[in-house]
């Protein structure tokens, strides 16, 4: 009987199409998984189209402007600034980046819209800093067994010139303010000079280092989700589709203008 060899070598080459066909699903499942994983706990592309919006025609939407001194739903802390609440805590820019804080956009001038204190406390503001406090909160008031920072920036133009009022000069240390204390006002200096971001207060609230002085800030395992602090139910993880103001999450990316 008379075989032919090529007979033995097609069930090899079907096993190695098998084979491929199954690691080029599981390739593409993961980098589903991935995406969707970041689409939806990392980045919104839906608030940024809103945020895109607002900076467009903020007088047209002035329903989604928090005001300075508002307290949302009996939160304990007052709303620092006036402004359209932009980018939540554990929002995303880059891969691997989380924010630390939300940024509340004021509008389009430096040095124009206020920033007051948003709960009563110590400020700091060290030697160096041209356009950051932090204020020390004693007795966290939604844990009262722990301290807490409030740290606030970008409150210098785009070359670096201060906003801070002149009460705060640098190396001021530990000087008692009450809520609604006048800080300075919303700048856009990035940190470096001629480089500027959009004019908006960063907010955040840090976690005491345990010795009296406080985390690295820019390591969000070191920061609190401000929501419940100001009264937003919602922070980006949790969800990325509802718009941020003080009445209400609501759900309405069907009423907002397109792109």
């Amino acid at each position: 009987m008379h075989l032919n060899r090529s007979s033995f070598r097609r069930p090899r080459r079907s096993l190695w199409v098998i084979i491929g066909l199954v690691l080029l699903i599981g390739v593409i499942a993961v980098a589903g998984i991935g995406f969707s994983f970041y689409r939806s706990h990392v980045f919104s592309p839906v608030r940024m189209r809103w945020l895109i919006n607002w900076l467009r025609d903020p007088d047209s939407l002035a329903e989604w402007r928090v005001a300075a001194g508002e307290r949302c739903n009996g939160a304990p802390f007052q709303m620092p600034t006036e402004g359209y609440i932009g980018f939540l805590w554990g929002d995303s820019f880059r891969w691997g980046h989380h924010h630390q804080g939300i940024d509340i956009f004021g509008g389009e001038d430096p040095g124009v819209t206020p920033v007051y204190a948003a709960y009563a406390g110590y400020l700091t503001r060290l030697a160096e800093w041209k356009s950051t406090v932090i204020i020390r909160i004693p007795q966290d008031p939604l844990q009262p067994d722990r301290q807490i920072w409030t740290y606030y920036t970008h409150l210098a133009g785009p070359d670096g010139r201060s906003y801070i009022v002149d009460a705060f000069p640098a190396g001021a240390n530990e000087v008692f303010v009450e809520a609604g204390t006048l800080l300075g006002y919303q700048g856009n200096y990035s940190g470096t000079p001629g480089n500027p971001v959009g004019v908006h207060l960063h907010f955040s609230i840090v976690k005491d280092d345990g010795q009296g002085g406080f985390l690295n800030e820019l390591d969000i395992d070191n920061t609190l989700d401000p929501s419940p602090y100001l009264g937003l139910p919602l922070n980006a993880w949790a969800n990325r589709d509802q718009l941020p103001v003080c009445e209400a999450a609501s759900q309405i990316e069907a009423a907002t203008p397109g792109p």
